[in-house]
Order: C-alpha cells, then sequence, then structure tokens
C-alpha cells in the first residue's frame, strides 16, 4: 500500500488517485492492442446486448437512434483518408491554377492510405459511445416517446446516402480503404 501523506491535501490525494487509475486504464488499453479481432467481438457483442436491452424494454429508441448516427460517423472517419485529395485538388487550384491529384503514373509520387480515424481509435470511441449509449438506456428520462419505424427509415436513408457519396468519392479519386484486394509484395529471390 502507498502511504498518503499527512500534509497531502484532499484535492491532491484525489488527484493522484485519478492519475493512478487513468495509468491502469492506458496499460489495459495498449496490452489490447494486438488483438483486433477479439475487441471487436467484444464490441459487437456488447452493441448486441444494448440492443437486446432497447428491445425488451421497448424503450429508449432515440439513444439508439443517436448511437447509430455516431456510429455511422465514426465509420465515415474511419474509411476517409486522412488527407482528403479533393481538398488536396483545391488548394493546388488556387495555388497554381492546375488541377492536382492522385498519383497515376509510374513517376509520380506515392501516397499511401492513412486513415483519418485509425482502428483503433475507432473502436475506442465506438465501445465508449456504446458504454454510454447502454447507460442512458437504464434511465427514464433518456427515454423519449418517438416512433421508431420513423427513426430506423431516417437512419437507413442517411445511411444509403452517405455511403453512396463515399464510395463515389473512393470510385473518383481512385483509392481502397481496406487492404483485402490488394497487390501484396513478397520476398523475391534472385538467382
Amino acid at each position: 500500500m502507498e502511504n498518503i501523506e499527512t500534509d497531502q491535501t484532499p484535492f491532491a490525494a484525489v488527484t493522484a488517485h485519478t492519475s493512478r487509475l487513468q495509468r491502469q486504464y492506458q496499460a489495459l488499453l495498449d496490452k489490447s492492442t494486438p488483438f483486433v479481432l477479439y475487441r471487436w467481438v467484444g464490441t459487437g457483442a456488447f452493441l448486441f446486448v444494448f440492443f437486446l436491452r432497447v428491445f425488451f424494454a421497448q424503450g429508449w429508441y432515440i439513444v439508439a437512434y443517436a448511437l447509430g448516427i455516431y456510429l455511422l460517423n465514426l465509420f465515415l472517419a474511419f474509411l476517409q483518408p486522412k488527407f482528403d485529395p479533393s481538398n488536396d485538388m483545391l488548394d493546388n487550384e488556387m495555388e497554381d491554377g492546375s488541377a492536382g491529384g492522385l498519383p497515376t503514373k509510374q513517376d509520380e509520387e506515392f501516397r499511401p492510405f492513412i486513415r483519418r480515424l485509425p482502428e483503433f481509435k475507432f473502436w475506442h470511441e465506438a465501445t465508449r459511445a456504446i458504454t454510454i449509449a447502454f447507460l442512458c438506456s437504464w434511465f427514464e428520462i433518456f427515454n423519449v416517446p418517438v416512433f421508431w419505424p420513423v427513426l430506423v427509415m431516417y437512419w437507413i436513408i442517411l445511411f444509403v446516402l452517405t455511403m453512396r457519396k463515399q464510395i463515389q468519392h473512393m470510385i473518383k479519386y481512385r483509392y481502397v480503404p481496406f487492404s483485402f484486394g490488394k497487390t501484396r509484395y513478397g520476398k523475391t529471390s534472385t538467382s
């Protein structure tokens, strides 16, 4: 056990305790980093438990809708490149009047795909949002009476329109945010 100094103020003691808890939480996050599949399976299971809670309680649809919108926003940030080619094109047009773009020839510069929202942060924010939504589903103040099929239709329409726009952007600027289907270069023997 750590000895607490007698002249330490209550605020300093709380700050020290909070700092220790934050370090422990960060150490737990650091240990979970390599286990991508297990993290996502756990988050998916927790999301399923939340939806079961909403289904059996027959309420908190607005909380589920807000969670869906937030998760969609996180997913879009996960799909988008950190350096948006359309913004780069606008910047280049303003500077020299010519249109810029991604490299299309062998002699042009290669720029790898870097996500705007990395996978770990996506997982962490999604899990945090599901946790907050789950906690909100236990308080009656968040149980706003709404006609839930309208919310489902709004979410589906928003998802389809946003994903269509994102896919068109991916096609226009020729980037694929996933590694499957891409050419992999291995070691070649030179003999």
